[in-house]
């Protein structure tokens, strides 16, 4: 059954998601060089100049070797795109709040199986489940239980989505929400998971917010001067801008008590940086925190096996760690071999996948998949055409579509999920760039639309407007 989510992302223009696919990387390495300059070169020239971003830069290490190749530009006003330009890189920031969990447990600060009510105000009602509190590890690792978003996020703009979410909002979710299930129990990628995690941890610290702590334990050690939550206004230059999968521009994302979601900003050279620090489990100022990070931790049967913040894909003879992540206008995707001694970063400026160029540079048996452009022709509507959409769409009991008008937009949003802008193709034809899908009205008889049909990644579902 389709539902309007977004592909890979910090997610479309919501939320902050990954794919779980240990195909992603790639069971095992075919080569063990990685793909030359002029093949990387090639095959980023091919995503751009067809449409696909405004620019991206892939950063490679290899026994010490660093390389980056870069193409296209990071937008108007902005300096030329290379390895020192900031990106948004989306949920890739859960990697963070995982090895400060790590760093944590090696300070004696916290447990891994502490429950994340004992680091929140006194007071703070956390769900619980048959005698199972919410521990730090399965925020860490997406077996909480706890949904992917909170059902009171609402943003004042749906172009800024966690902009407005703060933590009172976040602990009126918990303390109202009921757990399905028992924490542990099987994984569920949760970006409010992430978010609490992060917030849990700079509340233990004593730190002012989750980007103080990556700051102060991680990028100072590290020698990172070019990650940050917000960026200081010397380096706005830096900063490229994002789009959409139209490559329209898109703002910029801002973050608040989720900030552990997704909130920080890098550079390809930065993020090399991270990733060797991952690959060096024996030196350096957090070493140990990085090798009890990179343990899998979920169950032998679970859907996926996670870390401390990292999804390990290939296999268990050859395991390969990676995350990727997205915002609104931006896609990104890092991964590390220890057995080749190797890592890649890819940042994009775009909302279009990079994922499958990720895992074609460790991988050259993993194909190169061009997304599908979405079209451009799109047309403008008056207010009175818009409004015989807009209604609710049951696709079942519990999921709704939510069609609404703002102002001369129009969005759609699916129970429990972020709301997506929709553009017109014609009257009854619209598609939501953010997630691939199109919504096809039937508008025959006069007055208010009868039905809407989904399509979403070969899937289609029709559903009646409610009266």
């Amino acid at each position: 059954m389709p539902t309007i989510h977004s592909r890979r992302a910090l997610d479309g223009v919501l939320g902050l998601a990954v794919a779980f696919s240990g195909a992603t990387t790639g069971s095992r390495a075919v080569a063990q060089q990685m793909p030359s300059d002029a093949e990387i070169r090639a095959i980023i020239k091919t995503r751009v100049d067809s449409g696909l971003a405004e620019g991206i830069v892939v950063g490679v290490l290899q026994d010490g070797r660093r390389r980056f190749i870069a193409y296209g530009t990071a937008g108007p006003g902005r300096a030329p795109l290379d390895e020192h330009t900031l990106f948004e890189i989306g949920s890739i920031s859960k990697t963070f709040s995982g090895v400060l969990l790590a760093d944590a447990v090696v300070r004696g600060e916290a447990r891994v199986d502490e429950p994340v009510a004992a680091l929140l105000p006194a007071g703070t009602v956390v769900p619980s489940r048959d005698g199972r509190e919410i521990t730090l590890e399965q925020l860490a690792t997406h077996t909480s239980g706890l949904p992917r978003l909170p059902e009171n996020m609402t943003p004042a703009s749906a172009l800024d989505p966690y902009a407005d979410y703060d933590a009172r909002h976040l602990y009126a979710f918990l303390a109202g929400f009921t757990l399905t299930r028992a924490p542990g129990e099987s994984v569920e990628y949760s970006n409010l998971g992430g978010g609490l995690l992060g917030h849990a941890l700079a509340l233990r610290a004593k730190a002012p917010d989750w980007g103080t702590l990556v700051a102060q334990r991680i990028a100072a050690p590290l020698g990172l001067h070019e990650t940050y939550v917000t960026v200081p206004t010397d380096a706005l230059t830096r900063l490229s801008v994002g789009h959409d999968a139209a490559l329209d521009s898109v703002p910029a994302w801002h973050f608040d008590v989720l900030a552990g979601a997704g909130a920080l900003r890098s550079t390809a050279t930065d993020m090399l940086t991270w990733l060797a620090a991952q690959l060096d489990t024996t030196n350096g100022p957090l070493a140990r925190a990085s090798a009890m990070a990179r343990i899998p931790r979920t169950p032998p049967n679970a859907s996926a096996r996670i870390a401390l913040g990292w999804i390990v894909g290939g296999s268990n003879a050859h395991p390969i760690w990676w995350h990727n992540g997205g915002t609104g206008g931006f896609r990104s995707f890092a991964a590390f071999d220890p057995s080749r001694n190797a890592a890649v970063i890819v940042l994009s400026n775009s909302s279009q996948t990079v994922d499958d160029i990720g895992a074609h540079l460790f991988n050259p048996a993993v194909p190169i998949v061009m997304p599908a452009r979405p079209p451009r022709t799109t047309v403008a509507l008056t207010s009175k055409a818009l409004d015989r959409v807009v209604g609710a769409y049951p696709l079942t009991p519990a999921m709704v579509l939510a069609i609404t008008r703002e102002g001369d937009s129009l969005y759609v949003q699916a129970t429990g999920q972020p709301k997506l802008r929709l553009v017109a193709l014609a009257d009854n034809h619209f598609i939501a760039l953010a997630a691939n899908a199109e919504l096809v009205f039937d508008i025959s008889q006069p007055g208010a639309a009868q039905h809407v049909t989904l399509r979403q990644n070969g899937a289609m579902v029709t559903a009646p407007r409610l009266p």
